[in-house]
């Protein structure tokens, strides 16, 4: 399946997002620009710190997530709380190393309560991640639940497309369930069990 991005006109916080990252040459320039970023003034009052994500030199394999939490708020981090727990499990049971995977959200700041991210949120913050992805040029990026999916594919049902790589603006996308889904349905639930049989199918493409 291949998807072309949506072409909604950007407003004035997203092209001056825009401008940040296009003058970033480096992923610590970008980060440094993105963690002073004011483009969702609620998310600017309410967030402790901007999750910008890991990128360890060289990695393959990207992970795209929603948005951070709690625990990432507080720390900085990206997928520290329970959900990145898991995700770290299930990727050494399969052969994949956390240290050597790149790990984003769409959204760098936590929303208020852990609502879902408006889409005014998700169009601002869009040219970081984009960004992001440029610098990294990974082989490979597994999409983490609807919120992830979408970002790459438009309005789609996870359940149509999870499990395959799909084309998505020159980058390789396959689509799974988000750890949290796995620890709501608890261990012999089927998300879990579909998700770690993606992530080894990720870790099998880029290794």
């Amino acid at each position: 399946m291949t998807r072309r991005s949506r072409s909604a006109q950007p407003d004035a916080a997203a092209l001056e997002v825009r401008a940040a990252t296009d003058a970033s040459g480096s992923w610590d320039e970008l980060a440094a620009r993105a963690r002073t970023c004011t483009a969702c003034p609620e998310l600017a009052v309410t967030r402790t710190s901007v999750v910008v994500g890991a990128a360890p030199a060289g990695a393959r394999l990207l992970v795209l997530g929603e948005a951070p939490g709690a625990q990432e708020d507080e720390s900085g981090l990206p997928f520290v709380g329970r959900s990145g727990q898991l995700l770290d499990l299930l990727l050494a049971e399969v052969g994949g190393d956390r240290a050597r995977t790149a790990v984003l959200n769409t959204l760098k700041c936590r929303p208020p309560g852990n609502r879902p991210p408006l889409p005014e949120e998700s169009a601002h913050c869009r040219g970081w991640t984009e960004r992001q992805l440029a610098l990294v040029a990974p082989d490979l990026v597994v999409a983490l639940g609807l919120s992830a999916t979408r970002w790459f594919l438009g309005p789609v049902a996870l359940g149509a497309v999870r499990g395959r790589v799909h084309e998505a603006g020159g980058r390789r996308v396959l689509p799974t369930y988000h750890p949290s889904a796995a620890i709501r349905s608890g261990p012999a639930g089927e998300p879990r069990r579909l998700l770690r049989e993606d992530l080894a199918l990720a870790v099998r493409l880029t290794s």
